[in-house]
């Protein structure tokens, strides 16, 4: 994966067909290379998503955007604008063609463990692309529609699952068979990195069990991770967000990224929090902006403070100059200082970034599930079951260069999260919304670096906007079959 150019080689040359086509290893490997393709959308793992996330109390939107307010503000003019409007669409489309990988494979005659990769592979992306689907779409009154190997090609509608709870149960069955026949990273071969692997499955499966408030075995799967997993917090929590340290021992899963090509491949995230114009060097979007209620809820002393967030008067590196830290544009006056070491070396461009500021790839993969969350996912299901959780949470303590503490609270415990966390697809908002912390928090207006109001309160209502609603394409192409959420 690490070869891409600008799409990854998924369909063999010549016309292509379901008679001349999963015949043999080769297409095989072809055939799961073609559930990757939809990641290198500028909406999956670099900026549509992130609007869901960009809703909570750490971030605000950079720039002034209909679509993006929209979102931020729980209004229902958001769902058929263009940033989160194809979220449905490019998850189903690693779904079916994960099913169709599970549905043809099997008969092929190849290598038995690359044939058992291959399968873990598919097992694990149809996992996690319900998942990811299901807690921003999903709940007790309609999940998400389940497209199984035997409707995959039924060209009707599939209306929405029963309930959240089916789509819980159909992931902990993809990922649990993604476990048994996927290798450990280790295993995989440095080739093959960005592929998943048994460990990023029982990481998933911890954190969707505490989604699904199921904390015993959210704590069973995390504590899988921590004593078999082979992994291990870094020493320095800056050096996590260095591509030197893309598969490190903390590395769970992220989103790859590449920028060989003429416009590189995978998450533009980086680029997309980079300064507006990057200073009149680079084309930075300018969007998700740190607050100050993330910058205050630091400790005094939190190392991950100045890893995480840009103020001004703060030294960085930017295209091989020692720079002051001051925005043109920023509506807060802060940026995350997380995503900023590829846009170091004086060669970046072409280099470690993309030669393309219109879609600014990096030699960074942003992580998605990392070890520290996974320390941090047991901590909360031991909290939640009235364990003590001491020796996690001052594992991430100790770490920041902060003091270890005893008898570590569910205040403790959230703190952590969002400084641990801060502008990852950790989810500040998700977080919120299952806490029952959303409709308080959101009832603030958000402030910038010198103290003025630079987002107003939002009115949230946790019986509507714990979901987000469904994008209206999905509903009338549909024709009606797939409901939207109520109050949407």
């Amino acid at each position: 994966m690490g070869a891409c150019s600008k799409k990854l080689d998924i369909l063999p040359e010549g016309t292509v067909s379901e008679n001349n086509f999963w015949l043999t290893q080769a297409d095989a490997e072809q055939g799961v290379n073609a559930m990757y393709e939809p990641f290198d959308g500028e909406e999956f793992y670099g900026r549509g998503y992130m609007w869901f996330i960009n809703a909570s109390d750490d971030m605000v939107t950079g720039r002034i955007n209909t679509n993006a307010d929209a979102i931020k503000n729980f209004s229902s003019t958001y769902y058929s604008s263009s940033y989160t409007v194809n979220q449905w669409d490019m998850r189903y489309s690693v779904i079916r063609r994960a099913n169709d990988v599970i549905n043809k494979i099997p008969a092929i005659s190849m290598d038995g463990s690359l044939k058992n990769r291959l399968l873990g592979e598919a097992y694990f992306l149809s996992g996690l692309m319900y998942f990811q689907m299901a807690y921003n779409y999903a709940d007790d009154r309609a999940g998400m529609p389940i497209i199984t190997r035997g409707n995959n090609n039924d060209p009707n509608p599939t209306p929405r699952a029963a309930n959240i709870t089916e789509n819980y149960n159909y992931i902990e069955s993809e990922l649990k068979k993604a476990a048994n026949l996927l290798p450990y990273l280790d295993q995989l071969g440095t080739a093959n990195y960005g592929r998943p692997h048994k460990v990023a499955a029982w990481g998933y499966l911890s954190k969707m069990y505490l989604y699904k408030k199921d904390y015993a075995n959210a704590e069973k799967y995390a504590d899988s991770v921590m004593t078999f997993g082979k992994r291990a917090l870094l020493n320095n929590y800056a050096d996590v967000f260095k591509a030197a340290n893309n598969y490190s021992s903390e590395y769970i899963w992220s989103a790859v990224s590449t920028t060989k090509g003429a416009s590189g491949w995978g998450s533009i995230l980086p680029g997309v929090m980079l300064e507006n114009k990057g200073w009149g060097k680079y084309n930075g979007w300018g969007y998700y902006q740190p607050t100050k209620e993330l910058y205050d809820a630091f400790e005094n002393g939190d190392q991950r403070r100045e890893a995480t967030i840009l103020k001004p008067g703060d030294k960085f590196t930017y295209l091989g100059v020692e720079t002051t830290y001051s925005s043109v544009n920023s509506l807060s006056g802060y940026q995350f200082n997380k995503y900023m070491d590829p846009f170091k070396p004086a060669n970046a461009i072409g280099s470690t970034i993309s030669s393309n500021g219109d879609h600014p790839t990096t030699n960074l993969n942003v992580p998605l599930l990392r070890y520290a969350e996974v320390i941090l996912i047991k901590a909360e299901a031991e909290l939640m079951q009235g364990k003590n959780a001491d020796k996690e949470i001052n594992m991430i303590r100790q770490r920041a260069g902060l003091q270890p503490i005893q008898g570590a609270n569910m205040a403790e415990l959230k703190r952590q999260r969002r400084c641990e966390l801060a502008g990852e697809w950790a989810d500040r908002h998700r977080d919120l919304v299952r806490w029952g912390d959303a409709q308080a928090a959101y009832a603030q207006p958000l402030h910038g670096v010198n103290g003025q109001v630079i987002w107003p309160a939002r009115n949230f209502n946790p019986s509507v906007h714990h979901v987000w609603a469904v994008p209206q394409k999905e509903i009338d192409r549909s024709n009606g079959v797939i409901k939207q959420n109520q109050g949407w």
